[in-house]
This record gives C-alpha cells, sequence and structure tokens, in this order.
C-alpha cells in the first residue's frame, strides 16, 4: 500500500499541473494574468452571489472606488438577483461561473456546456448583460471545453487564487498577506465569495479583501477589470 502512495501522489499532480494550475503550458488561451508594465491588478471574485459576504465586498470597493470582476454561479443569482443587480449597477462586471459549480458536469462536456447557457440566460434576464467572460469552476482546462466557450462567444479567464487554503478560511489578515506578496503588474487575483454554489461562511475572505486592497493601494498599484487588464469585451452585443 505504501509503495503505490507514491505514485498516485505523482498522478494526481500531474492531473492538477496539467488541467488547472494556471502556470502549465496549456495554460495558453486561458490568461491568468495580462501583460500590463505598469502597477494594476484585477480583483476577481468567484462562487457568489453569497450573501451577505458579496454586499460586505461591494461596500469595501464602493468605499474605495474601485471595480472589480465577479465571476458568477447561475443558482447564486437566482437566489440573490438583488445583488448580481447592486454589482452591475456599481459598475462591477459580471462573468459566467457556470450554472451549479458541480464538478461532474465536466465529464458531460454537452451537460457543461448547457450549464454555461442557462447561467447566461439568467444573467442576461436578471441584470440586461449578457456576459462575455467566463471562467471554469476549479480553473478546469480541458480543451473541449475551452474551445466550447468560445464558440458561445465567451472568453475564458483564470487568474491566479490570492490564498491556495482559502476555502478553508484561515485568517484573513494572513490570506491578504499572501495575495499582496504575489501580485505583480497585471496580475488576475481570485477570491472566493460563495463556496461550490452553496453559500458558506466567507467572512475572512471579507477581511482579506480589505487587507489587501489597502495594501496594494499603499504599494501604488491600481486596480481595472479583467476586461480592461485584457483588452477584451466585458459583454456581448
Amino acid at each position: 500500500m505504501i509503495v503505490l502512495i507514491g505514485p498516485l501522489l505523482l498522478a494526481i499532480g500531474g492531473a492538477y499541473w496539467l488541467l488547472m494550475s494556471p502556470f502549465a503550458p496549456s495554460s495558453r488561451g486561458y490568461p491568468y494574468r495580462g501583460s500590463a508594465a505598469e502597477r494594476v491588478v484585477a480583483l476577481t471574485f468567484d462562487d457568489g452571489p453569497n450573501e451577505p459576504y458579496t454586499s460586505q465586498i461591494l461596500d469595501i470597493l464602493s468605499a474605495r472606488g474601485i471595480r472589480a470582476t465577479f465571476f458568477h454561479v447561475g443558482h447564486c443569482v437566482e437566489r440573490h438577483p438583488e445583488v448580481a443587480v447592486r454589482a452591475i449597477d456599481a459598475g462591477h462586471v459580471l462573468g459566467n461561473h457556470s450554472l451549479s459549480h458541480r464538478f461532474g458536469t465536466y465529464l458531460r462536456p454537452r451537460a457543461y456546456e448547457r450549464e454555461v447557457e442557462r447561467s447566461q440566460q439568467i444573467l442576461a434576464r436578471v441584470t440586461g448583460r449578457t456576459p462575455a467572460l467566463a471562467r471554469t469552476p476549479w480553473l478546469w482546462r480541458q480543451p473541449a471545453l475551452l474551445r466550447m466557450l468560445r464558440r458561445s462567444g465567451l472568453h475564458p479567464v483564470a487568474g491566479e487564487f490570492g490564498h491556495a487554503l482559502e476555502v478553508f478560511q484561515p485568517s484573513g489578515v494572513r490570506m491578504a498577506r499572501r495575495a499582496i506578496a504575489k501580485t505583480r503588474p497585471g496580475s488576475i487575483l481570485i477570491f472566493h465569495d460563495g463556496f461550490d454554489g452553496r453559500g458558506g461562511n466567507r467572512a475572512e475572505t471579507v477581511v482579506a479583501v480589505r487587507e489587501t486592497i489597502e495594501g496594494l493601494l499603499a504599494r501604488g498599484y491600481r486596480f481595472v477589470t479583467v476586461d480592461e487588464l485584457l483588452g477584451v469585451p466585458a459583454y456581448q452585443a
């Protein structure tokens, strides 16, 4: 049994690197950063809307006059349509983050395509905007899925996790320290205002977002949305 653990871990690590790590060679066409030379960074948020945490993050962004990019889950938008509308009205950009955030849909490409289509319809109905940006849950990078997104008029967008263990909600100050340390000109930082489309306590993420913003502002960074950073449309015509 012990002899098998090493190869198993290597296989899992290799699969993660190939299909989920933003730094692998296969990530071409799924950008995790922009090419900006000046100190600009795009803050992005996945798995919401999720109350009260998404609204708390919106309050923080509003207080600093910062626009961000939220990759919303379709079912979550149905639960909290007023939050999606608030984000749009405040000038933030909304992207597609699937309908249910269920991993099993990746195993059936047509099922995932239906999830994307349904999420597009929900976001368009609730906000009056049809996203042109998409992020696959867990940054899954199966080539067929990325091709499908492009056929649907969507630009796949990856990024770097602000903190690898955010799902376990470690100290927000610690998460911010890590996010600030990894930020470079053109970075796309990922935080989570929800958890797998099921809600969840994101109180430490709220702290991390506030501390990260203050730390990056002190270092001379300016905040932009993903479409501005990458030079692509935010919404479909």
